[in-house]
């Protein structure tokens, strides 16, 4: 199995940790072996141009085409040309924190009802073995 995903200007990263945590940004420019910086671009992902850790950050699929310490402007359109947004949507990866944070944003009766359904599945799901096995 070969390693895919390496840092690298242009690289799309989400960021795990700090204030931005959840968010998309991109690879602008390679500070040092721990750190680098990236942009949002701020219009789209609401995170600012800034030098962040390694640690702090998880690499994606995603790339754009831009050459090294590129503007904001020419991130946002480079971002558009790929359709960054809408690949990241349509990604496992994102759609397991969609769900992630609705089951989280539960009330009480929400749980509840998400209990009786399943409930009402396992007996359909055992009524129609029982009928498969006879």
């Amino acid at each position: 199995m070969v390693f895919k995903r390496h840092v690298e200007v242009g690289r799309i990263v989400l960021i795990n940790y700090g204030p931005e945590k959840g968010s998309l940004a991109t690879i602008i420019d390679i500070v040092d072996q721990n750190k680098c910086l990236i942009d949002g671009p701020a219009e789209l992902t609401g995170v600012s141009r800034q030098v962040i850790s390694y640690s702090r950050i998880a690499l994606t699929d995603l790339t754009v085409k831009i050459q090294a310490n590129a503007r904001q402007k020419t991130l946002l359109k480079a971002w558009s040309e790929a359709d960054t947004l809408a690949k990241w949507e349509a990604s496992s990866w994102a759609k397991k924190m969609s769900a992630k944070k609705t089951r989280a944003n539960l009330s009480d009766f929400d749980r509840f009802k998400v209990m009786v359904a399943k409930k009402q599945k396992s007996e359909i799901i055992a009524k129609k073995m029982v009928e498969l096995g006879a």
